[in-house]
């Protein structure tokens, strides 16, 4: 007999404003973003682990805005004077710029470059300090940037991101097969996405719907490793 085929289509992401789960994890956090007009000197450092809803958080202030999102990475080579013609800038990762002492320098100018009016926005999962960053100058004005704190998903939290999961891979399982993994897993974002991925990939595999009985194979699994 011949096997199902199976298409492991990519998921499609929803990062609009509808598709943010609010909670005690990260009400603050949201807060401090849409508070945009009144930020100290008019930036924000968005700090989170990883999958914690940052770059979702800057994808609804950037729709807000009209911001222009740049990687930390990639401000080395970025052009400074087009991306300020912005009136608001988005770094996400700025964290990594401390690989690159031509980034750093990058990050600082745009700190300095940014106009009363103009707003920064930058995400990492810690805070400055943590970085490593070698440009002495950069590294106190990073420091003095408020923080906005992103925590660990709460249950709710977490059970509103795999049903959204499942929904951005056309995936619908029962509300109770979440509330078992919920109770059942690492909880952190990232986790749920891993835990997603291989369900969906099992699943698709097996042409089978996604149950608790695979699941619970697939938890073990982890668990064992």
């Amino acid at each position: 007999m011949i096997g199902q085929m199976a298409f492991d289509l990519p998921p499609v992401h929803g990062f609009g404003r509808d598709h943010f789960f609010v909670s005690p994890a990260n009400a603050l956090a949201l807060a401090a973003v849409d508070g945009w007009r009144e930020w100290p000197r008019g930036k924000l450092m968005l700090c989170g682990p990883s999958g914690s809803g940052k770059t979702h958080l800057t994808q609804v202030w950037a729709a807000d805005t009209g911001a222009q999102v740049v990687q930390g990475a990639d401000l080395g080579a970025a052009d400074l004077p087009a991306l300020v013609a912005h009136s608001a800038i988005a770094v996400e990762n700025a964290h990594t710029v401390s690989r690159s002492p031509e980034a750093e320098v990058a990050l600082f100018h745009l700190h300095n470059l940014i106009t009363p009016s103009g707003r920064l926005l930058l995400t990492a999962p810690t805070p400055a300090r943590d970085w490593g960053l070698g440009l002495a100058d950069l590294k106190s004005r990073m420091e003095a940037t408020q923080i906005a704190r992103l925590g660990a998903p709460d249950e709710a939290l977490l059970s509103a991101v795999l049903v959204k999961l499942f929904a951005d891979r056309q995936v619908t399982v029962p509300p109770s097969l979440i509330g078992w993994m919920v109770r059942r897993m690492e909880r952190s974002i990232a986790a749920a996405r891993a835990l997603v991925a291989a369900l969906d990939t099992q699943a698709l595999a097996l042409g089978k719907p996604i149950t608790r009985a695979l699941a619970a194979n697939l938890l073990n699994t982890i668990e064992e490793d």
